[in-house]
């Protein structure tokens, strides 16, 4: 069912609600339907990141084919781009012989290696790694900077590691640097999932609490390596705060059937939104390979080190969360990154996207995906996208109409990343509660913009400002043409 229908019919079961939704001065992205009342001839599109250059290859003998569960982030008081993985030429899960390994870069674009002279490993002190010989913590380890405010200096990033069953659970570390971390307690501060996978957490600003997105299964309750194949993989979420002491996990609700194998789901407060939550998840296709003979042949030196190789498939997927709720919106079910032409991603557990999305330009972000899991090839591939660039309020040619619930906003001005044809136009009507124009910032008073920018104003031609709409409840009835429209707010 086209997105433009779902919200059509779920404007109907909402009819009644009058209480407006204050948005404030944040930004407002077209990943949901949670602000639509009524939408005609246009939808909601996703837009796939653009491939880019490779931002590294997993060539060392400490990381090699099974390098996985990626962390990216920037620190602008360092003013560096990181990068976090695991390193695995083979090894068991939770085994010794992982290590955590690390990246840098000034621009997100060109990555490096730092020798940081931290282990020894395999003979030699000149590595990258920044953490090893700490089984199960090296497996996963997908840390966070630490944006609270007041937080000591010494706890200025933050991790949970760990594996479930006879490993424990999930350990907190901390580092002053990124580099150098400890454990902030002996005993695993969450205790209840199944943790093989990439277990991610963050300080929500929105929420004020740190929160955590760690992996269950739908069938119920985990065995004692932690892990229940009844059900799918799906995810679940924790709050605290203090970093130590947990809630009870619960379980993420979601708009659609949870059907989908979520492996990871990578979900992180957007940096130009923290409100939203973005998730650039992996879907994993068990069982599900299109690899023609010739395909797999080219393949067998790796299906010899990794036989499992050939049997599966898998993607990354967009979900998104608004803070203070337990529900995955899913609008977009198709595939953000798929394999693509390249049969070595067809593989797998190949495809996997990194944890975080990175600004790399003023109108330019990135996000980072893993390919070729399990192949001496293994790599990560930067992608672009437009900033605020994940979905949009799109039109064609012919046009079309969509309206806001009641909201309430504080600004002076109504901007707006858009992009529209040299034939197309955007322009918006406020109106009152009751859905009639307000005098003078009609549809007909409003100056269409033809144009492509991530931040450009509205002007109504009687010249006024929003001043004396502060505060009182409206609706935004927006009219488009050729065009997309990726985020609004006001300021």
């Amino acid at each position: 069912m086209r997105p433009s229908i779902v919200f059509l019919l779920l404007s109907a079961v909402y009819a009644h609600a009058v209480d407006p939704v204050d948005i404030g001065g944040r930004r407002e992205l077209f990943l949901d339907g949670k602000l639509i009342e009524t939408m005609n001839g246009l939808d909601l599109r996703m837009h796939a990141p653009k491939p880019e250059e490779t931002a590294i290859q997993f060539d060392q003998s400490w990381e090699g084919r099974f390098s996985a569960y990626i962390t990216v982030l920037h620190d602008p008081e360092l003013k560096k781009y990181r990068m976090y993985y695991r390193g695995n030429q083979g090894a068991a899960d939770g085994s010794s012989a992982e290590v955590t390994c690390y990246a840098e870069s000034s621009d997100g674009v060109h990555w490096m290696k730092p020798k940081l002279g931290l282990y020894e490993i395999n003979g030699s002190w000149e590595n990258n790694v920044v953490l090893a010989q700490n089984p199960p913590y090296t497996h996963n380890f997908a840390p966070f900077l630490d944006g609270r405010a007041g937080i000591s200096k010494s706890e200025r990033y933050k991790t949970l590691a760990g594996l479930g069953g006879k490993h424990g659970g999930l350990c907190a570390f901390v580092s002053e640097d990124g580099i150098h971390w400890r454990k902030l307690r002996d005993a695993p501060v969450i205790t209840k999932g199944a943790f093989d996978s990439q277990n991610v957490s963050f300080w929500s600003e929105v929420e004020q609490c740190y929160i955590a997105y760690f992996r269950i299964f739908t069938g119920g309750g985990v065995d004692e390596k932690g892990w229940n194949p009844k059900g799918v993989r799906w995810v679940s979420r924790a709050t605290s705060k203090d970093f130590v002491t947990w809630s009870e996990a619960v379980p993420m609700s979601c708009d659609q059937p949870i059907v989908d194998q979520i492996y990871i789901n990578q979900t992180a407060p957007y940096f130009n939104a923290p409100h939203f939550f973005i998730a650039t998840a992996a879907r994993f296709m068990p069982q599900k390979n299109p690899l023609e003979s010739a395909e797999k042949a080219a393949l067998t030196p790796d299906t010899k080190a990794y036989p499992a190789l050939i049997q599966d498939t898998s993607e990354a997927v967009l979900m998104s969360s608004r803070a203070g709720t337990l529900e995955y919106n899913r609008t977009f079910m198709e595939g953000f990154v798929r394999p693509g032409l390249d049969f070595r991603n067809w593989t797998s557990r190949s495809n996997y996207p990194a944890c975080g999305i990175l600004r790399t330009g003023g109108a330019e972000m990135s996000v980072y995906v893993e390919h070729h899991y399990g192949q001496s090839s293994a790599f990560v591939r930067r992608y672009s996208m437009r900033l605020d660039g994940f979905a949009s309020l799109h039109a064609g040619y012919a046009g079309g109409e969509m309206t806001t619930k009641p909201i309430k906003f504080a600004g002076t001005e109504l901007h707006a990343n858009l992009s529209t044809g040299a034939a197309g136009r955007v322009a918006v009507e406020i109106q009152d509660e009751k859905g009639q124009a307000i005098s003078g910032f009609s549809a007909a008073d409003c100056t269409p913009l033809s144009f492509d920018s991530i931040d450009r104003p509205f002007r109504w031609k009687s010249g006024r400002d929003l001043s004396d709409l502060q505060g009182k409840t409206v609706k935004l009835k927006w009219l488009l043409a050729d065009a997309d429209v990726y985020a609004f707010w006001f300021q």
